[in-house]
């Protein structure tokens, strides 16, 4: 151990201090899953953080994984403005592809020393939802509206986190689909980020990470010196309305102001691909991605 690890160490000191029992919600993309490597790396930072005394809820998708499946089986995935439409052969992929993914992050977790519990927001009623009506859109690839029937995809009318709280109390860690039903159990899908924020903002979480193949927000991507490393909830608003955001990273920022707007104090979006990024940021003054506060005094006493 050199100078620089011992300099590290001492920044990380009063962050684990003040971390310790809390609970962090992290999303983790499908493109993050899909690659073994990565996603060991992943959850040895994971045990590394479980190990300081943070609660760790583990939501997934799988979207990239669940598009190749139905092109192979020849059948077109369909989004519109970056959001995913379900129809019954793409809601059959979903449940396989996911309920694989979910037994991959399992094992993995489970080799670097801890206790994953793998479930869906079916599971408990964790998530309760109902189906999302067909509604005229903003279609970006034909510049106007048009009906949109988003097929078996969900909006979520109440979340219940007893079931998460009891495992974390008890040590577990929960791994979390983005699956869900209705009160007929017809089986839904859902945006993974929409559903780590509901989660976040019930367990009043300390933090809602998202983890995805981004730096984190770039005010002009994909040009990496546009990175923003702290930037306030209006701030993202405005990029949002600008449209400077586009595509699937407009539906994590909504998410990640929602969490700040329900009571989640940071929120964090960065590169899940990039080895220690999660460490860096949440355990050095530097970081490695995004922060979101609720404005500048939150942002200035997260530096401090």
């Amino acid at each position: 151990m050199n100078g620089s690890d011992v300099k590290l160490l001492r920044q990380a000191l009063p962050y684990v201090r003040k971390f310790k029992d809390g609970v962090f919600v992290i999303k983790c993309g499908g493109e993050i899953a899909r690659d073994p490597d990565v996603l060991d790396l992943l959850a040895r930072d994971i045990s590394l953080i479980a190990h300081m005394g943070v609660r760790i809820v583990l939501v997934h998708g799988g979207g990239p994984q669940a598009d190749e499946l139905s092109v192979r089986l020849g059948h077109q995935p369909e989004k519109v403005a970056g959001r995913r439409v379900t129809d019954g052969p793409t809601l059959e992929v979903a449940k396989m592809v996911f309920s694989q993914i979910n037994l991959d992050i399992l094992a993995v977790l489970r080799r670097h020393g801890l206790r994953p519990v793998g479930l869906s927001g079916v599971d408990g009623g964790i998530v309760h939802a109902v189906k999302r009506p067909a509604s005229r859109l903003h279609d970006p690839e034909i510049g106007g509206e048009r009906e949109v029937d988003f097929g078996f995809v969900g909006d979520i009318v109440s979340v219940d986190v007893g079931l998460l709280r009891h495992l974390v109390s008890g040590g577990y860690m929960p791994v979390v689909s983005s699956l869900c039903s209705d009160d007929a159990g017809t089986i839904l899908n859902i945006n993974a980020d929409t559903i780590a924020m509901s989660i976040a903002v019930h367990l009043q979480a300390h933090k809602l990470i998202m983890l995805t193949d981004a730096p984190g927000l770039m005010v002009s991507p994909p040009d990496r010196s546009s990175l923003i490393s702290q930037v306030t909830v209006s701030r993202c608003e405005e990029l949002i309305h600008s449209g400077a955001v586009k595509g699937g990273m407009v539906a994590k920022l909504e998410a990640l102001i929602a969490a700040v707007r329900g009571g989640v104090p940071r929120v964090h979006i960065l590169d899940g691909k990039n080895s220690d990024s999660l460490l860096m940021e949440l355990f050095t003054q530097s970081g490695a991605g995004t922060m979101i506060t609720a404005n500048e005094e939150e942002a200035r006493e997260a530096s401090a």
